[in-house]
C-alpha cells in the first residue's frame, strides 16, 4: 500500500494505515524534534504530541506532500513547546544532554572509532550552537542543513515566503559560524582554523 492508500485509509479511520505511516515518518520526526528542543526527552513528547494531533487532524490534510504537513505540525508543537517552557539556552557541552538512541542511528560501521568519536564531538558542540539560535532560525537551520528540505518544502512546512526561509538561513548559518569561531578550543582539531595548512573549519 503506497502513501497515499496509507492516508485515505488512516482517514476512514484504519489505525493499522496510520502506524505504517508512523514507522515511516518516526526518525525524521523525532530527528528533528530532538534538533530543535535540544533534548531527547522533550523531542520523543514532542514527535508522540505531534502524530496524535496528525491523528486527530487529518482530515485537514489536503493533498501534496505529506512529509512537510506533518513536519509542519512537528515544528509547531516543537515551537509551543519552547514558549511554553521558559529554559535558559545551552552553553556548554555539560548543559546538552546525549541522546543514545539518536547516536547510535547514526553509526556508520565502516567508520573508524577514532573518526565516530571526533564527529560525536563535533555533533555535540552544533548542537550547543543550534540551541542558541533564535526558534524560527533554528527551525529553518534544521529542515535545511540537517533534514536536507529544499527552500520550497520549508517554505511549505513553516508556512512562510521563499525569501523569509532564505534571509533566516543565512542569518543562522552567519550566528552558528560566529559560534562555532568563538568555541574553538571545543572544536575538534582538524575542524578548528589553526588545524594546519591541509585541515579545514
Amino acid at each position: 500500500m503506497d502513501e497515499q492508500a496509507l492516508i485515505q485509509a488512516a482517514s476512514r479511520g484504519e489505525l493499522a494505515a496510520f502506524n505504517k505511516l508512523v514507522l515511516m515518518y518516526q526518525g525524521l520526526a523525532y530527528n528533528l524534534a530532538y534538533r530543535i528542543v535540544g533534548n531527547a526527552d522533550s523531542a520523543a513528547d514532542a514527535t508522540q504530541d505531534s502524530f496524535m494531533k496528525a491523528y486527530r487532524h487529518l482530515d485537514q490534510y489536503r493533498g501534496g506532500s505529506f512529509k512537510a504537513w506533518l513536519l509542519r505540525i512537528v515544528t509547531n508543537v516543537c515551537y509551543d513547546q519552547l514558549r511554553s517552557v521558559q529554559r535558559r539556552p545551552a552553553s556548554s557541552l555539560e548543559d546538552l544532554s546525549a541522546d543514545p538512541e539518536y547516536a547510535a542511528r547514526l553509526v556508520d560501521e565502516a567508520e573508524q572509532p577514532s573518526d565516530y568519536a571526533i564527529r560525536q564531538d563535533l555533533g555535540r558542540i552544533l548542537q550547543v550552537g543550534i540551541q542558541q539560535l533564535p526558534a524560527e532560525q533554528r527551525m529553518v537551520l534544521v529542515l535545511s542543513d540537517v533534514e536536507g528540505l529544499s527552500y520550497e518544502e520549508i517554505a511549505q512546512v513553516m508556512d512562510t515566503s521563499l525569501g523569509t526561509v532564505k534571509s533566516r538561513l543565512s542569518r543562522a548559518r552567519a550566528k552558528l559560524r560566529d559560534f562555532l569561531l568563538d568555541k574553538q578550543e571545543l572544536l575538534p582539531r582538524a575542524y578548528r582554523l589553526d588545524g594546519g595548512p591541509d585541515e579545514a573549519f
